[in-house]
């Protein structure tokens, strides 16, 4: 049997390449795993932190403690850097890293590594690593979730980051969109002349079909632990609860589909997630007099597709979503996904009617709307559901890994790019 260790004249013809990120992301490690397969592509991942290996407190989830019960480090080589500033989240400033030149200079031959592929580009440690890649000589890829809509900004601050990305496009050679609305920032602030490979923002596909199959024979289980009646509809939200995730708005449209006053709904809502709104909406369903509304508190990642399996539709209503990528995990349960117009994921995964609906950020109207559209029959949103997984199935790591090609050939000129 042929060892996979590569042969000396089989290293000299991959790509080494660098890959800086703040922390261990619960979804990346599936994907880096997948790259790390590629006989071509030695990757070797930098981390400025270990908070999410070692367990920590999510603001997000309403300071829930978090430690992720999937394998964020197995499957690809990695490193931590020597910390500076780490406070066990992420910021411009935090974490803050030194020795990351040194180990751009030498990726073990005592030569540089052929590319440096850096997420996101505003910390103090993204540009420590882009400089010190420019010095080297290595060519830079960045990777980020930016879109035009993600936020109102004064003239005088949108004119500095003009003025930051001239610079930026300067030293850096090709980003990697996620997505079509994320491609459309590059060109607005790099320009045409910077290169654009796609890196689709994508979930482990086979992992969430698989746990979403295994799942259904114990779909009893779950709706008994929760007392839903299995003849009747599930609307489904699954995130922090926090402001911009809209789930407030979710709830006043659920109230819309009462029949009648002091009627409760058809359908069931399930809420699954924790954070600072979650008092206030639990206080606001009490208020409804409805007995239809469960709270299920922050699940980990592993059980999330036995919720997806007793869903008839999931919801996303947020405002200032870079993605959302829990609309991947659900599409791959089969299942129909309401977001609305500011969820990044929309322009590439959801047409409304097709895979479920789309409504205006912030109109509780058109998400009831949406809501009595998907739910109008069981056929509606479960042949929406099929569209969905067909959809989904063609935005996976696949496509990541045919645009990583794309983008290495292109900037190492050492391998094909398919």
């Amino acid at each position: 049997m042929r060892s996979s260790v590569p042969t000396r004249k089989e290293k000299s013809r991959q790509v080494r390449m660098a890959y800086l990120v703040s922390h261990p992301i619960q979804y990346q490690a599936p994907l880096l795993r997948r790259i790390a397969k590629e006989p071509d592509i030695d990757l070797t991942v930098f981390f400025g932190s270990d908070f999410s290996v070692k367990g920590y407190k999510d603001e997000g989830f309403g300071g829930v403690g978090i430690k992720w019960d999937v394998p964020l480090l197995e499957g690809y080589k990695h490193h931590f850097l020597p910390v500076l500033r780490d406070h066990a989240r992420v910021t411009p400033t935090t974490p803050m890293n030194y020795g990351i030149a040194s180990r751009l200079r030498d990726c073990g031959d005592g030569t540089p590594y052929d590319a440096l592929w850096v997420h996101g580009y505003a910390s103090v440690n993204a540009l420590h690593a882009i400089t010190a890649a420019n010095a080297l000589g290595i060519p830079v890829l960045v990777r980020a979730e930016s879109w035009l809509g993600d936020r109102e900004r004064s003239a005088a601050k949108l004119a500095a980051k003009k003025l930051f990305f001239r610079t930026l496009s300067q030293m850096i050679d090709g980003v990697l969109p996620i997505g079509t609305l994320n491609s459309e920032y590059w060109s607005y602030y790099l320009g045409e002349h910077v290169p654009q490979f796609l890196v689709p923002y994508a979930v482990d596909n086979e992992y969430f079909q698989q746990r979403s199959t295994e799942a259904a024979p114990r779909r009893g289980e779950l709706r008994r632990e929760l007392a839903l009646s299995p003849d009747r509809p599930v609307i489904l939200f699954a995130s922090k609860l926090q402001r911009r995730k809209r789930a407030d708005d979710l709830l006043e449209a659920y109230k819309q589909l009462s029949p009648a006053p002091g009627q409760e709904p058809h359908p069931y809502l399930v809420i699954v997630g924790d954070g600072e709104q979650r008092e206030q909406l639990e206080r606001a369903a009490r208020q409804t007099g409805f007995s239809s509304i469960r709270f299920c508190g922050f699940r980990n990642q592993s059980e999330l597709p036995r919720f997806f399996d007793i869903a008839t539709v999931f919801v996303l209503p947020s405002r200032h979503e870079p993605w959302g990528l829990i609309v991947n995990e659900v599409m791959n349960a089969g299942r129909a996904v309401i977001v609305s117009d500011e969820v990044g994921c929309q322009s590439d995964l959801i047409t409304d009617g097709v895979e479920g609906a789309v409504f205006p950020a912030g109109s509780v109207e058109g998400l009831a709307d949406a809501l009595r559209r998907t739910l109008v029959t069981p056929e509606t949103a479960a042949e929406m559901g099929r569209k969905g997984l067909e959809r989904i199935n063609r935005w996976s790591f696949e496509e990541d890994v045919r645009g990583f090609r794309q983008a290495l050939a292109a900037v190492t000129k050492k391998i094909a790019a398919s």
